[in-house]
């Protein structure tokens, strides 16, 4: 019989305790009870005696003791920052032992990993994506620590509540520490979901603000308990402050929304004042206005009082580009200088308040280009965060920067770096100014999952793209994905969270990991037919960077066309497999049917001369898998990069 107890009493080691506990006892079910001991001083001692000392030792019988490691006497591994970085221990056989972290998330983390060294894969999100062997638990010594301290996802594409609570759970499970929400009340992501607009059966379903403010919090409360990093916000400062409100996601709203009093505020563009194509979100301020940046800090700083919970509050300008005021005072400088000012001011009042928020500033679209004469004067609250939206994703971190990519800011005129290496000497201007951590905020499981009818060639991008970061001084990666990044397989986000943690993590011992437990002893076969796909040239069609109609574009379909031979000569083998080994297998070999419906619909309109009549057909053959495997499919994604690619 086990016995795990709680050396250090906390509630996430208590919550890490319950996973060991309800795991070990899946692989072991006839082991019987397992006890938790949430102190030391509960575990039985029938000599009534210290025992191990603070170990809490319990005679004649075998026990995990789980908590901080220097509540064991121990420092294996020195860290910069015990609250942000990790450090993962172990020392423990068939007899229990000690399970450990540098601090409760890390111990978490180290349960996790504990778990993974005993045969047990998490594939993707929620039940349907374990992989629980049965077995006698043996020798697991490990003393590990992440190579990257940001590691994580931010929510983004079509939600509901289940998903979410899903995608949280899985989180620390790939061995992850971070996790974002983005917008004050995320309305937009969730009515992608509930309005079912890519779903000809279903009616739009009602959804409120107080609802979906109380989701979000039910959400938070949810990382607390895994004692992950909370990043909160992004966008929206620049018009809720305003009376405007953001919730709406990226949907135009009619100009009588805007209180006339807030008319001024709003950035000029082309000489007139309002909202920038009726999108909220789009929408800057007029950031040389002493009263707009007022009123836009206050809010900033009233909501940091309120949400003490945010480890990172992210402060962020308007999305979209090209939207930058054009009155005669913004004109004297750059947006990012008056970005700086803002930040500055920001900084200013929580001081005055006393508070230690660490803010988030983004470089992204127009501000990737540094500020030419103002600087953070408290540079210590900061975090920068780099978001090279619009970068290619056929060649990655790995690069030297291009410094002749480099041109000079016009306002509102912006021209974009082609590739990856143009985005990296923007950065390395940025660093010139700021020097404290950078990470990335990425978008591998945004579009770009959809590009990839495979899933190896993206793979293949996001481990080339994390092994990169350290050369340019990037401290990790926040994926802005879908929460449903797992088809046809999950193993493109099983490979970022794998390689954020060790960024020398083989890519051929990862897919052994991944696809031996996702599709059992036939896995190799898999592999090969997927692999028919991961070519760079298809991505590169899909996101027209090679134009369609071209005589290159042309070879690239035709080529792309001729793999439907080898759909339907392995469809057979799928069909042998839909029921094996376990249910996470069964589903992902089912997932691998509907990959191979995808491509055959995908196949028939690339042909067709009625692209858009093969696209609703597409469209409807494909929305009852969001709901069948609903964590691992995001249909309107999917539908909206089919609907961009045909246009």
């Amino acid at each position: 019989m086990y016995r795990i107890v709680c050396v250090t009493p906390h509630p996430v080691v208590a919550f890490a305790a319950d996973e060991l506990k309800k795991y070990l006892k899946m692989m072991m079910p006839r082991r019987g009870e397992i006890a938790v001991c949430l102190r030391p001083d509960e575990a039985e001692n029938p000599e009534g005696k210290s025992g191990n000392g603070a170990f809490g030792a319990v005679t004649g019988m075998d026990v995990f003791r789980l908590g901080i490691l220097s509540d064991f006497g121990l420092d294996p591994c020195r860290v910069e920052d015990d609250r942000l970085d990790d450090v993962l221990y172990a020392d423990a056989d068939e007899h229990g032992g000690i399970i450990a972290g540098n601090n409760p998330r890390s111990v978490l983390l180290s349960v996790y990993r504990y778990l993974k060294e005993n045969g047990c894969r998490f594939l993707f999100p929620g039940r349907d994506g374990e992989v629980i062997p049965t077995r006698q638990v043996g020798k697991t010594s490990y003393c590990l620590r992440p190579d990257f301290r940001y590691r994580g996802q931010c929510n983004e594409g079509t939600e509901n509540q289940r998903i979410m609570l899903d995608a949280i759970d899985f989180t620390p499970k790939l061995g992850m520490n971070t996790f974002m929400l983005e917008f004050d009340v995320p309305m937009g992501y969730y009515k992608k979901y509930y309005d079912h607009e890519y779903d000809p059966g279903m009616e739009p379903e009602k959804l409120t603000h107080e609802e979906v403010l109380q989701w979000k919090r039910a959400c938070e409360a949810e990382i607390a308990k895994r004692g992950l990093l909370f990043h909160d916000m992004g966008h929206g400062w620049t018009v809720e402050p305003f009376g405007v409100s953001g919730e709406g996601g990226w949907t135009p709203v009619d100009e009588s929304v805007v209180p006339k009093e807030s008319i001024e505020y709003f950035a000029e563009i082309n000489g007139r004042r309002g909202l920038l194509g009726g999108v909220p979100l789009n929408t800057n301020v007029c950031l040389s206005n002493a009263e707009a940046r007022h009123i836009m800090s206050d809010a900033i700083v009233r909501y940091a009082e309120e949400q003490n919970n945010v480890d990172f509050l992210h402060v962020w300008l308007a999305d979209g580009e090209n939207n930058h005021c054009e009155c005669e005072n913004c004109r004297r400088l750059p947006p990012s200088d008056w970005y700086m000012i803002l930040l500055n001011e920001v900084d200013a009042k929580l001081t005055a308040r006393g508070l230690d928020t660490h803010i988030v500033f983004i470089a992204y679209v127009d501000t990737f280009w540094p500020p030419v004469q103002e600087k953070l004067v408290n540079p210590r609250r900061f975090t920068m965060l780099f978001a090279p939206i619009f970068r290619d994703y056929t060649c990655s971190y790995d690069l030297p920067a291009d410094r002749s990519a480099i041109v000079p800011y016009v306002r509102n005129k912006t021209v974009r770096p082609k590739d990856v290496a143009g985005h990296l000497a923007y950065l390395e201007d940025w660093k010139k100014v700021f020097s404290g951590d950078c990470f990335c905020y990425e978008y591998h499981f945004w579009h770009q999952q959809a590009r990839d009818l495979g899933g190896l060639e993206l793979a293949r991008e996001i481990s080339a793209d994390i092994k990169g970061l350290t050369r340019h001084g990037l401290k990790g990666i926040v994926e802005d994905g879908s929460q449903r990044s797992a088809f046809p397989t999950g193993f493109p986000f099983y490979v970022y969270a794998a390689t954020l943690f060790d960024a020398e993590a083989d890519l051929g011992r990862l897919e052994e990991e991944y696809f031996s437990a996702a599709f059992g002893e036939d896995w190799r076969q898999v592999v090969a037919y997927l692999g028919e796909f991961a070519d760079p040239d298809f991505v590169r069609f899909f996101n027209k960077t090679i134009s369609p109609s071209s005589e290159e574009g042309k070879a690239v379909c035709a080529r792309l066309l001729a793999k439907r031979d080898v759909v339907t000569a392995f469809l057979p083998v799928i069909r042998e497999h839909l029921s094996s080994y376990c249910h996470a297998a069964s589903t992902s070999w089912r997932l691998l049917e509907w990959q191979a419906r995808h491509c055959l619909l995908l196949f028939d309109l690339l042909q067709s001369e009625k692209k858009e009549e093969a696209y609703l057909r597409w469209k409807q053959e494909m929305y009852p898998l969001q709901y069948q495997y609903e964590n691992c499919y995001d249909h309107p994604l999917f539908a909206y990069f089919l609907k961009l690619f045909i246009r």
